[in-house]
Formats: C-alpha cells, structure tokens, sequence
C-alpha cells in the first residue's frame, strides 16, 4: 500500500486533508473504510485544536482581568 502524508496541525490543514482523502475516494485512490478512518481522526484533531484554542483564550481573559482587578 502506498504511504500518504496528511498535514493536520491548523483548521486549514484538516480542511485540506479532508478534500483531499475525498477527491482520492472519488477517483478510486483510497478505499471508503479508510477514508472514514482519516475523516475520524481529523475530526479529533479538530476537537483538539478547538479545547486548545479556546483554553488559550480563557487563560488570556484571566490575565487580563487580572490586569484589571490591580
């Protein structure tokens, strides 16, 4: 089986990804069981990145109403 790399370390990339595992279904390049597979994976990275994203958020909210509150 040939060995394919996937980029998955933005929302972009994931976005990317997923149009690529699905033109590579569509032209018979990569079977639906494993495509299914990638789409599960990338949208548990994409979980990921979001908690990441949002807790980084919170914890600059927090500094600067402790700023604030100073």
């Amino acid at each position: 089986m040939t060995q394919i790399r996937l980029k998955t370390k933005t929302p972009t990339d994931v976005r990317r990804t997923l149009t690529r595992v699905m033109n590579m279904v569509a032209n018979g390049q990569m079977d639906s069981k494993t495509a299914n597979t990638v789409i599960l994976g990338c949208n548990a990275v994409l979980s990921s990145i979001r908690v990441d994203e949002q807790q980084r958020k919170i914890e600059e909210l927090e500094r600067i109403l402790n700023n604030m509150q100073r």
